[in-house]
Formats: C-alpha cells, sequence, structure tokens
C-alpha cells in the first residue's frame, strides 16, 4: 500500500495515465474494452490511468499495441505534440531517406535557418574524441584569423567543475543541457570562429541539429588505432576507463555514431598526415566551396 502511495506521488506515472487515459478516449474506447484487447485488466487499467499503477514494458507494450499507438508516444515524457507536428511526422515517415533529406533542406532554407555565407564563418569540427579535432581546430582558426573554442571548455568554465566531475555528480541529462546552453552561448558570441565540439554531442539530436544548421561541419575522422593512441597519449581512457575491452568499445561507439558524424559538410581524413597539414587542406577545401556540399578533405 505504502508503495502504490509513493508511486501516486511520481509525476511520470502520473503523465503515463494521463496520456493512456487520453489516446484511449480519443480511439472511442472504454476501459473494458482496452483491458479485453490488451489482456490487461480492467482494474490495473484504472490503477494505471489514475498514475497509481508502475507497469513493465511488457505490459506498456501491450497497452500501446491494443491503442494501435507506439510504446514511445506513451513514455514520452516531453508535452503532448501540436496535432501539425504529429501529421508531418507520418507524412515524412512515407517518404525514402534521400526525400526526408531534400523536405529538410527545404525546411531550414524556408524558416529561418542560417544562410550559407553565415554557415561558412563558423566552421564546427565533429568526431570522436582523439581525433585530433582541438589540434588542427587551433591550427585552422590560426590560419582563417578567427577565434578557436572548445565547446567543453565552456562547458567546464560555466560549470565551475570538470566535465567528469559534472557527469558523476548530476548525470548525463545535465551535462548535455549544459552542452546545449554552450553551443548556443558561443554561437551568439560569435559570428566567425572554429569550434571543437566532444565526441558525443551529435547523440542529442536537438543540439545536433543546431550545429549543423549553424555552422559548417567538419568530421574529423580517424581509424579507431590512431584515436586509441591519441588517447593514450592524453593520459586518458574516456569514457573507456577500466575496461580491457577498450578497443572493443572504441570500435563500437565509433560504428554507432558513424552514420551521425557522416552528415557533416566535409570529411577530414587525417590518416597519416601531421595536424598542420591536415589543417592545410582544410583550410583549401573551405575556401574552395562554392556552395555548401560534401567533400571529402
Amino acid at each position: 500500500m505504502k508503495d502504490n502511495a509513493k508511486d501516486a506521488e511520481d509525476p511520470f506515472l502520473r503523465r503515463l495515465g494521463e496520456k493512456v487515459r487520453t489516446m484511449r478516449s480519443r480511439r472511442g474506447m472504454s476501459r473494458k474494452v482496452l483491458a479485453r484487447h490488451s489482456d490487461v485488466s480492467e482494474r490495473y487499467l484504472a490503477q494505471l490511468e489514475a498514475g497509481e499503477g508502475n507497469c513493465s514494458i511488457q505490459l506498456l507494450r501491450r497497452i500501446a499495441d491494443a491503442m494501435s499507438v507506439p510504446v514511445a508516444d506513451l513514455v514520452d515524457d516531453r508535452p503532448e505534440r501540436p496535432l501539425e507536428a504529429m501529421l508531418l511526422e507520418q507524412f515524412l515517415g512515407r517518404l525514402s531517406p534521400s526525400e526526408i533529406a531534400e523536405a529538410r533542406e527545404l525546411l531550414v532554407a524556408r524558416f529561418g535557418g542560417p544562410s550559407t555565407a553565415m554557415r561558412r564563418d563558423r566552421i564546427a569540427l565533429i568526431g570522436l574524441r582523439g581525433g585530433g579535432k582541438s589540434t588542427i581546430g587551433a591550427l585552422l582558426a590560426e590560419r582563417l584569423g578567427v577565434p578557436f573554442v572548445e565547446l567543453d571548455r565552456v562547458i567546464e568554465q560555466k560549470s565551475g567543475m570538470p566535465l567528469g566531475e559534472m557527469i558523476e555528480m548530476f548525470g548525463q541529462e545535465t551535462f548535455r543541457r549544459a552542452e546545449r546552453a554552450a553551443l548556443e552561448s558561443v554561437l551568439h558570441d560569435n559570428p566567425r570562429l572554429v569550434v571543437a565540439t566532444g565526441g558525443g554531442l551529435v547523440t542529442e539530436p536537438a543540439t545536433y541539429e543546431l550545429l549543423l544548421t549553424s555552422c559548417m561541419t567538419v568530421w574529423v575522422r580517424a581509424d579507431p588505432d590512431a584515436h586509441m593512441q591519441r588517447v593514450i597519449a592524453q593520459g586518458d581512457l574516456r569514457p573507456m576507463a577500466d575496461n580491457a575491452r577498450a578497443m572493443d568499445d572504441l570500435v563500437s561507439i565509433l560504428k554507432s555514431r558513424e552514420p551521425l558524424y557522416a552528415k557533416a559538410d566535409i570529411v577530414l581524413d587525417t590518416a597519416g598526415k601531421a595536424p598542420a597539414r591536415n589543417a592545410e587542406e582544410l583550410a583549401a577545401t573551405l575556401g574552395a566551396q562554392d556552395k555548401p556540399r560534401r567533400r571529402s578533405a
């Protein structure tokens, strides 16, 4: 009984119950009908809708399937999206990947995305830790005569603590919010710059979208062995610390992020080249671009 009282005080469970009730009503389903089709007791559904039912994901999936809604729509902690946003999502779902990419470009161009000229004045380096973003970025900024910013250092300055300590104390969610705020601040204060971003920024869709639409992005790419050697040289195995399978983990991280990094405007392959040469080649590639399109440096 005490556990139920505690669950009833959980804001997430209350919102979950409200969503189940709203979606059930929207579909014209009585609680009895939903119970029959989901094989979940009517009594339990009443508890769930009251914010008192902390159900398993399998149970929630049965309820979602019975209402023909994705489980993600039930557990999404954000406010309900506008109807037009939901209809647009369904429309985009019918398009091919290439058509979706074209649609995104049209939307960005139509609704306030920075101009091509503005994006060219802001160069953002992305890629896995140990790829050489900081070294190449500093050299490139010097060649271009613009400020160089390391986003991770900005986060540390604003928070007053090292990144590792922030993540340890407050978790990934707080860190990602701080990362987004730092990027917004850097973009606001610098119409021209070179910025080196953290390797995991691309995993946060909203922050990555802001970067892609505000900057000319460059994937600083290196093979896993080069990444590992550079990280070891820096005296840090984060995020593979105390892991005997560090190389396997690094390869797995790189493989999972490659489709995200590949969204960059330019791919800079650093294999077997000194930082100065990489910076020189990147500067030449940037200078040769007459319109935003992907190239390999």
